[in-house]
């Protein structure tokens, strides 16, 4: 039988955990994730009107995109629509689940999504995280090689962009000494051994050390087996923030906007002043991501398409790049497609729904 858990495995093997920045709270908000699952309810948003479109449609699992309990509590008392979701959440055994900027930086995920909306090619992360990878080294006899790249490799060891199975390796012999007390794999107590050795050389994401650790540890023969793990400053243009692409034709800047306030159903787009040029490389950033401003202009994209961005920020561009604002609410909506897209193709026969609620607070008169 599906239970919860096995759902929200499949959207954090999407979008793992720890992709999320360190201000966010994604993750399971509230219920037992071991329950038996008859049902998800997907959505931007939690609110009392979702809460109540779950129950109706025996949907036990609310997924949505903005975390639900942001802050910490003190007290639970129902003074908050936060709060009185909480209650009724647990009052009818529901579980709610966030997958907030974990699903913004991974890949194929809101920025993809929206590049993709816009008829982007060539789509990439605008900027990569830093500090996010680590290169494993270890040493293992000729013998077992093979059986280690591969556990490696399923831990998640070894992928460099599209390519998987990825590692270097260099034959050469080690010598150790086992003392006494000692269980050598090889070699004699007391002795001076040599034995012929594979030094095995791979990246991992830092969020995976653990898993591969274990995972190496599961297999290597020896009984103090020798590794390392070193941290890289390179990036790692499988994780970040926004993402950038290209037009297959050029627009001019007003019938771009146009197509993208008629696009993303937008009551109106706010924009800096036209810069007179042609629109062919777009860089967006779903929600509040007025942050990456200097990063498209760095690229050189023509446009920067984002949910939010103060009043100085129209100024600060200049004739630098158009800025053009669609609204958060209008620029995520489309998670909801992200996580039935996720589910369904993991399970096809399952209960899925996308909340019907309009849970956008900004109206438009």
């Amino acid at each position: 039988m599906l239970k919860v858990k096995d759902i929200l495995k499949e959207i954090e093997h999407f979008a793992p955990l720890p992709l999320q920045e360190g201000f966010d709270n994604a993750g399971v908000q509230v219920g037992d994730v071991n329950q038996l699952a008859t049902g998800a309810m997907l959505c931007l948003d939690v609110t009392e009107e979702v809460i109540d479109e779950a129950i109706e449609t025996e949907c036990n699992l609310i997924i949505s995109h903005h975390p639900l309990a942001f802050k910490a509590f003190k007290s639970l008392t129902g003074s908050t629509y936060i709060e009185r979701c909480l209650i009724k959440a647990c009052k009818y055994d529901l579980v709610i689940y966030a997958a907030h900027t974990n699903l913004d930086n991974a890949v194929g995920g809101v920025n993809y999504r929206l590049a993709e909306m816009m008829g982007l090619q060539n789509i990439r992360i605008l900027s990569p995280q830093k500090n996010a990878l680590l290169k494993l080294v270890t040493f293992v006899p000729e013998a077992y090689a093979e059986i280690m790249r591969t556990t490696l490799f399923n831990a998640g060891a070894g992928s460099i962009g599209n390519y998987d199975s990825c590692s270097y390796n260099l034959y050469g012999e080690g010598t150790f000494r086992a003392n006494e007390g000692c269980n050598p794999f090889c070699g004699e107590i007391g002795e001076v051994h040599i034995e012929k050795e594979v030094r095995i050389e791979m990246i991992l994401p830092a969020f995976r050390k653990s898993a591969v650790m274990r995972a190496l540890l599961s297999v290597h023969p020896y009984e103090e087996p020798a590794f390392d793990f070193y941290p890289l400053d390179n990036t790692w243009n499988q994780a970040g923030s926004g993402v950038v692409g290209e037009l297959a034709e050029s627009e001019d800047e007003l019938s771009f906007l146009q197509r993208i306030k008629d696009l993303f159903h937008v009551g109106c787009v706010k924009h800096s002043p036209f810069t007179g040029k042609q629109i062919r490389e777009v860089a967006v950033c779903g929600g509040s991501g007025a942050f990456l401003i200097k990063d498209a202009i760095a690229y050189g994209a023509d446009v920067f398409i984002t949910g939010e961005a103060k009043y100085n920020d129209f100024y600060d561009v200049e004739d630098r790049i158009l800025l053009a604002v669609i609204g958060h609410y209008e620029s995520e909506v489309c998670t909801k497609d992200i996580f039935y897209n996720i589910i369904s193709k993991k399970f096809p026969t399952f209960a899925v729904h996308l909340s019907s609620v309009n849970s956008n607070p900004v109206k438009y008169l």
